[in-house]
């Protein structure tokens, strides 16, 4: 029996012409760094950029390569593609992406439907999962203050909420 095959990801990019999204990753078996292309297809401009990451990502035939790629890189990755198609420049696509992506204080949560607040709850803990410090992380400190320059977006904040100590 062949010893199960380890995908490093290194890279994910998209392409435009034709349609594809492209993986960097390392073989761990041969130390080569290669390049796989997974053509989407049936993808239009009305498209769903986050079922079609969860397709892509679940696609048996590409499966083992995206297990270090994050739902939501993927996600971004179409919604490039997305504007694309709607005859976006790239960097058009990536400030909207950045805009969606960034969560905006002032908002009221209690207005938005389900998917937005799905969306918007699924932005915040992820962003809490990175800038979480357990408590025996060599990085944690424990009494921290931190100024925040205003105009810095929400990314630096992350609240413990769940060790549910007084504080």
């Amino acid at each position: 029996a062949r010893a199960v095959m380890t995908y490093v990801a290194k890279k994910c990019g998209v392409c435009f012409q034709p349609p594809s999204i492209i993986l960097i990753y390392k073989d761990d078996s041969e130390d080569k760094t290669r390049q796989r292309i997974m053509p989407v297809r049936n993808f239009s401009k009305f498209s769903d950029c986050s079922m079609a990451a969860e397709q892509l990502k679940n696609n048996p035939r590409h499966k083992a390569y995206l297990e270090g790629v994050s739902l939501r890189q993927l996600q971004k990755l179409y919604s490039l593609l997305k504007g694309h198609l709607r005859g976006e420049s790239l960097a058009e696509s990536l400030e909207k992406f950045q805009e969606e992506e960034t969560i905006d204080p002032e908002e009221d949560m209690n207005k938005l439907d389900d998917k937005e607040l799905a969306k918007r709850k699924s932005i915040m803990d992820e962003l809490f999962k990175k800038n979480r410090k357990k408590r025996d992380d060599p990085d944690f400190i424990y009494d921290i203050e931190v100024e925040f320059p205003q105009d810095e977006q929400l990314e630096s904040c992350g609240w413990d909420v769940e060790s549910g100590e007084e504080i």
